[in-house]
Parts: C-alpha cells; sequence; structure tokens
C-alpha cells in the first residue's frame, strides 16, 4: 500500500520570539521542516501544509538549501484540523497516510515503520510517552492529585488508512478535534498506541530549539 505523508506547518512562531514561523528556523545548518521532511523521503508521496502566504517564502529556501526531497504544497486552514482536511482532499483512498507535525524534525523512520506497519482498517495508530511527573488538576481555588501512571503525552506521526481519516474528516469541526487520533475516534474509529519517542520533540520555544541542538550533535 503506499505510503503518504501529511506534514503540517501552519505555527506562527509566537512563542519562539523570532521574525520568521518557527518551522523556517535554522536547526544545525538546515530549517527545521527540511530536517523534518527528509525523515519521509522514501514515501510515495508527501504533502506539505502552509499557509499560502509562506509558499514563495519556503520555495525560496528550497533554492538556497538546494532541497530537493520531492513534495507538494498545500494551502494551510484556519485551524489543524481545517489544514489536514485541506491535505487530505489531496490523497487517494487506497493509501497509508502519516500526519506529522512539521516541527517534529528528531522523529525516527524506525518509529515512522513501526506505526505504519501497526495501521489496519478502522484503526488508527499513534506514539505516546508515559508522563513522569506528578500532576495536579487545578479548579479555581482547589486542586487534586490524578493518577499518572494512566496518563501520557501524545506525539505524531499519526497513522490511518487514508479512506478511515478521510471519512472521518466530513465530520464538523469542533473544538475538541485537537488531533487527528480524536477526529477519528468520534467518528467510531479505534486508536492503538505505541511507545513514540523522548527524543521526537516538538519544537515550540527557544529551550526546544537548543534542546533539539543538542540531541543532533
Amino acid at each position: 500500500m503506499k505510503k503518504v505523508a501529511l506534514i503540517v506547518a501552519g505555527g506562527k512562531g509566537t512563542r519562539m520570539n523570532a521574525k520568521i514561523p518557527k518551522q523556517f528556523l535554522i536547526l544545525q545548518n538546515l530549517p527545521i521542516l527540511m530536517h523534518t521532511i527528509k525523515q519521509f523521503s522514501d514515501f510515495e508521496e508527501i504533502f506539505l501544509v502552509l499557509p499560502r502566504s509562506e509558499f514563495n517564502y519556503w520555495n525560496i529556501l528550497c533554492k538556497k538549501y538546494n532541497f530537493n526531497v520531492s513534495h507538494v504544497l498545500v494551502n494551510g486552514g484556519e485551524t489543524r484540523f481545517h489544514s489536514v482536511k485541506n491535505g487530505l482532499d489531496k490523497i487517494d483512498n487506497g493509501s497509508i497516510v502519516a500526519i506529522h507535525d512539521g516541527v517534529r524534525p528528531l522523529v525516527s523512520k524506525n518509529l515512522i515503520q513501526n506505526l505504519i506497519s501497526k495501521t489496519k482498517t478502522g484503526i488508527g495508530v499513534i506514539p505516546i510517552i508515559p508522563i513522569k511527573d506528578s500532576i495536579r488538576k487545578v479548579e479555581g481555588q482547589n486542586s487534586m492529585c490524578i493518577d499518572r501512571n494512566n496518563l501520557h503525552r501524545i506525539q505524531t506521526p499519526q497513522c490511518f488508512l487514508s479512506s478511515d481519516i478521510k471519512d472521518a474528516y466530513k465530520q464538523k469541526f469542533t473544538q475538541k478535534f485537537t488531533d487527528e487520533a480524536i477526529v477519528l475516534e468520534n467518528n467510531g474509529g479505534k486508536i492503538k498506541t505505541v511507545l513514540g519517542e523522548e527524543i521526537n520533540i516538538k519544537i515550540t520555544t527557544e529551550k526546544d530549539l537548543l534542546i533539539a541542538e543538542m540531541f543532533m550533535q
């Protein structure tokens, strides 16, 4: 079955205190987004979702860095849900699609393949990391301890059969749709989890960028 990557990169970098969107910041001599795309270079198709206003800048970067991994640009939407939906509209049925954050450049090809290999009809597969810190739920002036043993952080890529996830995205958007797994579940699908990678961080702050630099040394 054809493997398709859908990479979502619509961030503005507001927490990064940068003049350009975070996905274009330089990490080990390349824009972050180029590192991310390279991890999916063995896929048959790669779709990159960006705001249309950034298409020209991205094309300039590709020429500057001689970046030639084949990919197709897709215009982003108002929210992540709408950006993913725009990307899915370009993808054929009969594929396995891996939906990934553009600012997770350290994901390994081993993790990607593990997720892909477990994806089946009606079942999406996502990577998770156990929460190690103690957790408290705060409501107003009150708080309570929450058992962390069953709590996990969710990573990407999240993998699905294209027909399943395309059908799920026919639903009307709600605020609870914060990732693709929730959308599939809300449409009757099931989610299987696999252990993710601590190195697979999402770069959203200056500190994250420094951490990524250290991981790549």
